[in-house]
Parts: structure tokens; sequence; C-alpha cells
């Protein structure tokens, strides 16, 4: 459902898919897709590999089109309208396509350029976007001297200096080390803040949890649940896990015990994670208790295991 703002009138969304298909020969990669996206929001897309969120993300920059279903984004049909679509957007691609040859300032120049950003305003344009990504100082820099991070922030910034509406990042952590994905975290986050829509897909629980605000939860290529983080745990998963650790024979004996029981659970590494344990105190076998979180949630719904 779009949302309704203050005057009671419903707001077009940022995006909208409406039952959108896409196949690869036998392998249909999103099947039936309903998405909305409210301007102004950090939406994480969450799945895991193969989930079709790469594919989706593909389509609404018309770089794949849906077989069957329709997508907008701001307004704009694609692919009858993907070029005034792309205008207004940011795309920041999971591969890296950055021109080694080139410095920050020389691609951010040319997409400048190619975003149609006027002549006298494409210096300030430029600066701002290099400010933003914290690439100020290596200005001048050529890519292949740059860092993996810094390349990164550099895809960043080349997606918004035409000071888009829509942001769109595909899995913009992925392969990264914690601590460069975090300097990352803290952009996407200045992003969210100020107003920007955000579409993020990730396969990385804590990334979404800590960023998006609402989070779309995608498994065979359609979305299986969607809500706010702290509202998909407390609904899939509950205030409290109790995890049981022991030799694997123990953990298969549990869970047939579990099974027979009722329990909802999952393995995790080394133990048998037991959700809602709220649930059932004083009937769990002994083990540790911790907060419930996405990760658990996400198990549930998808019936995979994270990285």
């Amino acid at each position: 459902m779009a949302a309704a703002n203050e005057g009671g009138a419903t707001a077009r969304p940022a995006i909208s898919l409406r039952g959108v298909v896409k196949r690869f020969g036998p392998v249909t990669a999103v099947d039936g897709l309903d998405l909305e996206v409210p301007a102004g929001i950090c939406l994480g897309l969450l799945g895991p590999n193969g989930a079709g969120k790469s594919t989706t993300m593909r389509m609404l920059t018309a770089q794949a089109i849906a077989d069957e279903g329709e997508i907008e984004v701001l307004g704009f049909r694609l692919p009858q309208e993907s070029k005034q679509a792309r205008a207004e957007c940011g795309v920041v691609p999971q591969l890296d396509n950055l021109d080694v040859e080139l410095s920050c300032r020389q691609i951010l120049t040319v997409f400048a350029r190619l975003y149609r950003v006027p002549r006298d305003e494409r210096p300030a344009a430029v600066a701002r976007a290099l400010r933003i990504a914290n690439l100020s100082e290596r200005a001048d820099t050529r890519v292949d001297l740059l860092s993996g991070g810094m390349r990164r922030r550099l895809l960043i910034a080349r997606g918004l200096v035409h000071q888009p509406r829509v942001v769109l990042l595909d899995e913009p952590t992925v392969g990264l080390d914690p601590q460069v994905r975090q300097e990352l975290w803290s952009l996407i986050a200045a992003l969210r803040a100020g107003g920007t829509t955000v579409l993020m897909s990730t396969h990385y629980i804590e990334e979404a949890e800590r960023l998006a605000d609402t989070v779309a939860v995608m498994a065979k290529g359609r979305v299986v649940a969607r809500g706010r983080p702290t509202d998909l745990v407390r609904e899939h998963a509950g205030e409290a896990t109790h995890e049981v650790y022991g030799p694997p024979a123990r953990l298969e004996a549990l869970r047939a015990q579990g099974e027979e029981a009722g329990w909802t659970m999952r393995r995790s590494g080394p133990a048998l994670a037991i959700l809602h344990a709220e649930r059932h105190d004083g009937a769990l076998p002994e083990g540790f208790r911790r907060a419930a979180t996405l990760e658990d949630a996400f198990v549930v719904l998808t019936g995979e295991e994270t990285e």
C-alpha cells in the first residue's frame, strides 16, 4: 500500500513493482514480486544468494527487462521511460566497473556530464560528491592506486554526483573487510538521514538491521516478509533465543524432541537455537539465553544459513 501524507492524500511510492516475473531460460529468478518503497526511506532488500535481489536491481535500471508485471521508478514506467528514471537515480553496482586509468575527479566529471549536470555546475557537483565520499584529498589520484574501500566509496560518489532522488545500492559492501564496511555504513546512513530514498540489496544481516528503516526479506524470487527489523524479529523469532551446545548426535536428538514438542528451531554453528524461548520457560534443556536477532528471523523465513 502507498503511504498517506499528512493531508490524507496517497503519496506515490518512489519505487513500485507489481507482479514482476523474470526468467532466464528454465530458471525463474523473480517470481511474482510485489514491492513498494515509499519516498524518503531506506529499504533493505535482504535475502540469501540466489533470492533474486540482483536481478531485481537490474530490472530497476532496465539492464534486464521483466517478462511479466509492472515496474515504476519515480512515476516513470520501465522499460519505456527508463532514460527518464535513470536521470533521477543514482546506481551503485555490485561489481567494480571503474576506469582504472582515470582519476577520481575525471570519473566524476564524466558522469556529471552524462547525467546532464549543467556545465557551470559540474565542478561544484564533483567537489560535493568527493566530499560526501571522503575522497577530496584523493581527487586527482588514479583509480588503480586506490584501496578497495576507496574504490567502493568512489562508486557511491559516482552515483551521487547529480544529486539523485533515489539511490540503488546492489550489495554495496560485498567482499570488503569489516573496517571498510563500517566506513561505507556511515556514508549510507548519511544518505538515509538526508532524506534520499535508498533501496539497498544485501545478504549481510547486520547491514540491514543497522541501516534500513524497513526490511523486505526475499526468498525464491519473491518477498516473504516485510517490516521494521524489530517487528520482524518479534513476529518470527520472539523476544529470546535459547542456544544449546553439544556434540552433533545430542543436537540431532534435541531437534527430534523439539519437532515433536513444536519448538521453532535452527542450527546455529555448533548449537541448536530454539526461538520464541520466552514461551517455553522451564521446559527447555540446559543452555544459554540471548536476545532474538534479525538473523534468527531471517533463517526462519528463508530456510538458509547466512555468512
